[in-house]
């Protein structure tokens, strides 16, 4: 390569791509979570469809609600976890700017844990809302910040599978 060229999507430029993908989640999941806080309060539940529902549901634990019946210590857990989460995932994205899917999984993991983070921070657990449904059966509630974890989770799967599948 030619002293002072640099690939398309590589450098600093791209990190800010990233950065700007996480920063715009992190925003959709706030706003939307500020308008459940406003409209709705805690266990309110609105139909939508006959698979869907908006409601409001505060988690304390993890995915799931892993851990939400522990003494407390589990927010300043899953606050630390989520900081230190992102602090390795900015370096990640530092480091590989130019990969594309493996930064967008990187960015919507990222998005989505701050996202979280400011959730235990601001109100000691997390607001969820998103409620699916089929014949009696609810998948827990979840919020965009989830979605966006869960989004970069399988990207990140599916760039491994593509590079094991590249390198044979």
């Amino acid at each position: 390569m030619a002293r002072g060229f640099k690939p398309a999507g590589s450098g600093n430029g791209a990190l800010w791509q990233w950065l700007g993908l996480a920063f715009i989640l992190l925003l959709a999941d706030q706003f939307t979570k500020i308008l459940i806080l406003g409209y709705y309060q805690l266990g309110d539940s609105t139909y939508v469809t006959s698979f869907f529902n908006v409601v409001r549901v505060h988690n304390t634990g993890a995915a799931f609600s892993f851990l939400a019946g522990a003494s407390g210590w589990q927010r300043w857990f899953f606050t630390v976890l989520g900081l230190v989460a992102a602090v390795i995932i900015i370096w990640m994205l530092k480091s590989h700017p130019g990969q594309k899917l493996f930064s967008f999984a990187m960015a919507c993991i990222l998005g989505g844990a701050i996202g979280n983070v400011i959730d235990r921070l601001a109100y000691g657990y997390v607001v969820d809302f998103l409620d699916f449904h089929w014949r009696g059966m609810h998948f827990p509630a979840f919020n965009v910040a989830d979605s966006a974890i869960s989004v970069g989770a399988v990207c990140l799967i599916l760039d491994e599978l593509l590079r094991v599948r590249k390198t044979r």
